[in-house]
């Protein structure tokens, strides 16, 4: 009895272990009765010794540094400085505190950024659309903050942001219109007047293009402001020259351009008859001023007139020329209705200037830079337009033979369908922000243009227009040559960091202060002229922007306002320009450089070209260069007679300026294609178009181009 009790004792114990020792066969997480077994026991020993020990967290790097930092990196225009704080390791603050960056273009990047980086703890964030620059600056200024701080290298990095696409949109309107410039904004403006439900939209993080980096100079021929004005003796002896002229000329080219024949006989038709209404008057004394639609006319022939590499010329289309010319005064006073002039309005009074390279005395202002984009602005919010920046067209859609909408794409990826009613305007600007393209197709500049010439422009003019545009057929003219800006930055390309007068009051002189070209002739003279100095760096010399009631200039005060947003000072303590209270001090002062030039002055060696020149005004004769229009005397002993005004000197060199060619257009602003028919439901103003200013454009005759074919093109588009 008791082996066998003990037999039994055994089997149990040994099937009580199996079973302990086996799981749940259902697929559940239940513990096996082991598991549980040792959950519920008491012993602290056997707990400790089942149980594996959590790792403690690792000790963050950045928990004790606290304080404010700062960080300067190198922007656009200057040093960008930005602070931080922190406050145990984290970044609680950032501020940019001082930068020269323009601010119409910098703005979105200057407020968004900062706040990015707080919001994120990461210096590795997107640049902002059409500021690359100012963005990289204020990044790099952040991350050398944050470097000063001691916060961690490798966390800053893990941090780094993009912000994510959002689902596909549909918009459904009745005009889109693409581009923020001075074209798109009148288009819009216009059609939205007109009642069509109508929407902007801008690739880049601000308004306003190439429009903003305008200096506001507008052409219209203007016979109430001329009757204000006093025709000067090289004035005339131009006119008298247009007298001479005759059809059969070879070198005007009738033979090629035969329409422009009637444009000339017309021209001589208009002085002619000036000339009888102002019989007895006196060129220089009592002879009012002359300007005509034909005269304008024959400046925008002769302007763009040119022959490219492989020897065929080019000329502007008449058509275009004379609608630009007969409307541009209209439009100009339609910018007023919409409150966008200058400060003190249209004052035919105080008679009309001349900017670089407009052949003639017909130049209005309007507001310019970031308040003639703020006052366009305003207009179409009041005319009712939605507007839409960081969103770039990337095609058009067509349904049949007629555009019915675009494509777009936002910053951040989120694709965009939009569906339209009435149609598409195209306002996106040239291509000069794109060397490549622009020596692609060159036919007129050859060596002078590379890859990576640099441009006036803004960032984000790089074609998108003209290839969308082509891609639904559209025909293109002119895309072998574009403009070169003379007077630009030798280091940046763009026309700031510089200041100059009335182009017939300019003297540009070469690294040894000697006069080189006529600074009246087209920008392109100019350019090829400037192009075979040293460097192809030249100098502008400055005294004044009013002359004294003598008519000579005075002098410039060291603390006046200066151009595009920067004063005198800010220009010479920035090493762009010089400036000397007498010749002797401004000779010392350009031995150090400024724009990367070293030039060789002498003070007798400026005097005496300044003298010679004074000469020219008072004689109104050049006898080196045939200056037409010349004014600008300088009065040395006036201004080294006083220590509060003196002279600057601004060095320039040539850079992409303005793209000749694009779609082909008709006076309606239709798109059109190679056999001439319209391309339903398309426009096109401003500098996506070609044909209007041949193989060079005037001065002044851009933001007449532009408000003029946007105005035309924003009327049809809403009809």
């Amino acid at each position: 009895m008791k082996k066998l009790l003990s037999i039994l004792l055994v089997a149990v114990m040994v099937l009580s272990l199996v079973a302990c020792g086996k799981k749940a066969d259902n697929g559940s997480n239940e513990p096996t009765d082991a598991s549980a077994q040792t959950e519920t026991n008491t012993d602290n020993t056997a707990n400790t010794e089942d149980k594996t020990e959590e790792p403690a967290p690792a000790e963050d790097p950045n928990a004790n540094i606290n304080g404010t930092f700062e960080g300067t990196a190198q922007g656009m225009q200057g040093p960008v400085t930005v602070q931080i704080t922190v406050e145990a390791g984290k970044i609680t603050a950032c501020e940019v505190t001082d930068n020269r960056e323009t601010p119409g273009v910098a703005a979105v990047a200057l407020e968004r950024l900062p706040k990015l980086i707080v919001e994120h703890q990461t210096t590795t964030l997107d640049s902002v659309t059409g500021a690359t620059l100012a963005s990289n600056a204020i990044k790099n200024a952040a991350a050398k903050a944050c470097e000063a701080a001691g916060l961690d290298k490798e966390t800053l990095k893990a941090n780094a942001w993009s912000e994510p696409a959002g689902p596909d949109e549909t918009w459904d309107v009745d005009v889109l219109v693409v581009g923020g410039g001075g074209a798109g904004f009148s288009a819009a403006i216009t059609a939205a007047q007109n009642g069509a439900k109508t929407v902007l939209i801008e690739k880049s993080s601000f308004l306003g293009g190439n429009t903003q980096m305008a200096g506001g100079a507008y052409n219209a021929v203007d016979p109430a402001a001329q009757a204000n004005m006093i025709l000067t003796n090289a004035q005339k002896n131009t006119m008298d020259g247009y007298l001479k002229l005759t059809v059969d000329d070879p070198d005007l080219h009738f033979d090629q351009f035969p329409e422009w024949k009637e444009v000339l006989l017309q021209l001589q038709k208009d002085i002619k008859e000036f000339y009888a209404a102002n019989e007895g008057k006196e060129a220089g004394k009592d002879m009012p001023g002359f300007d005509s639609i034909a005269l304008h006319m024959w400046h925008i022939y002769t302007g763009g007139l040119r022959q490219m590499t492989d020897g065929s010329w080019v000329a502007s289309n008449i058509d275009l020329a004379r609608t630009l010319a007969e409307n541009a005064l209209g439009s100009f006073e339609w910018l007023e209705s919409i409150g966008v002039s200058a400060p003190s309005g249209r004052n035919v009074e105080n008679g009309l200037g001349t900017v670089l390279g407009a052949m003639w005395p017909r130049t209005h202002s309007v507001s310019s830079s970031t308040t003639l984009i703020g006052l366009l602005k305003d207009a179409a919010d009041k005319a009712g337009v939605t507007v839409y920046t960081e969103t770039r067209a990337t095609d058009l859609v067509v349904d049949g033979d007629k555009v019915v909408g675009a494509l777009a794409t936002k910053a951040n990826g989120t694709k965009v369908t939009i569906n339209t009613t009435k149609g598409v305007v195209l306002a996106c600007g040239g291509y000069g922000a794109n060397a490549p393209m622009v020596k692609q197709y060159d036919k007129y500049w050859g060596d002078a243009l590379s890859d990576r010439t640099l441009t006036t422009n803004v960032g984000t003019n790089t074609g998108d227009g003209v290839v969308m545009a082509q891609a639904v057929g559209a025909a293109t003219t002119g895309l072998q040559v574009c403009q070169m800006m003379p007077s630009s930055s030798p280091i940046k390309g763009t026309m700031t960091d510089g200041i100059w007068g009335d182009a017939s009051a300019q003297i540009w002189i070469d690294g040894n202060g000697n006069r080189f070209v006529d600074e009246y002739a087209e920008r392109d003279v100019l350019t090829k002229a400037s192009l075979n100095l040293d460097g192809g760096i030249f100098y502008i010399i400055c005294a004044g922007f009013a002359p004294g009631d003598d008519g000579k200039l005075k002098g410039m005060d060291p603390n006046a306002g200066g151009m595009f947003g920067a004063s005198l000072m800010d220009m010479v303590n920035n090493g762009h320009v010089w400036y000397g209270s007498t010749l002797a001090e401004l000779v010392e002062n350009t031995k150090t450089s400024a724009g990367g030039a070293n030039p060789n002055f002498t003070e007798e060696g400026l005097r005496a070209t300044i003298e010679k020149y004074n000469e020219a005004v008072r004689t109104q004769n050049d006898p080196d260069f045939g200056k037409e229009v010349i004014a600008g005397e300088i009065d040395l002993e006036a201004i080294e007679n006083d220590p509060n005004v003196g002279i600057v000197i601004t060095p320039r060199k040539a850079s992409i300026h303005h793209t000749m060619g694009g779609v082909v257009i008709n006076t309606e602003a239709e798109v059109l294609r190679e056999d001439g028919s319209k391309i339903n439901g398309l426009w096109a103003a401003g500098e996506v178009c070609g044909g209007v200013h041949a193989g060079n454009r005037l001065g002044g005759n851009a933001e007449a181009d532009i408000f003029t074919f946007g105005h035309i093109a924003g009327t049809n588009a809403s009809k």
